[in-house]
């Protein structure tokens, strides 16, 4: 899953806590990469908790669970295609449709999978 605001992929992870957020938009669980997180404003598109107000949110058997407090929701989900990055001054209703680059995202997408298949599966390099 790419970083929602900018598109970046996560690379294969060192060992250690990952330096990706994770949080919720529009009741879909996203993630947020190291640089986007550098920005002052990283959390604002996120959806907050109606209990607290917190953005530590997590999405999970269609309920939306706040970190902090506890509170949990079902996930009210629609039925419009996942958004592509968010773009400054998108807001939810603004949202792009489909993924990111198209048909060449998606084949570059196959391509790192199969890398790290043939990494992970000791295999030759994939041709």
């Amino acid at each position: 899953m790419p970083c929602f605001r900018c598109g970046a992929r996560q690379t294969d992870p060192v060992r250690g806590a990952s330096p990706w957020k994770r949080g919720v938009r529009a009741d879909h669980q996203v993630l947020i990469c190291p640089g986007c997180q550098t920005a002052r404003d990283w959390a604002d598109d996120l959806d907050r908790c109606a209990a607290c107000g917190s953005a530590v949110l997590v999405c999970r058997l269609g309920e939306v669970e706040c970190r902090d407090c506890g509170h949990t929701r079902d996930a009210v989900r629609d039925d419009r295609p996942s958004a592509g990055p968010v773009r400054s001054g998108d807001g939810p209703d603004d949202q792009p449709g489909g993924s990111p680059g198209g048909a060449s995202g998606d084949r570059g997408l196959s391509e790192e999978v199969a890398a790290a298949l043939s990494r992970v599966l000791k295999r030759g390099p994939v041709g």
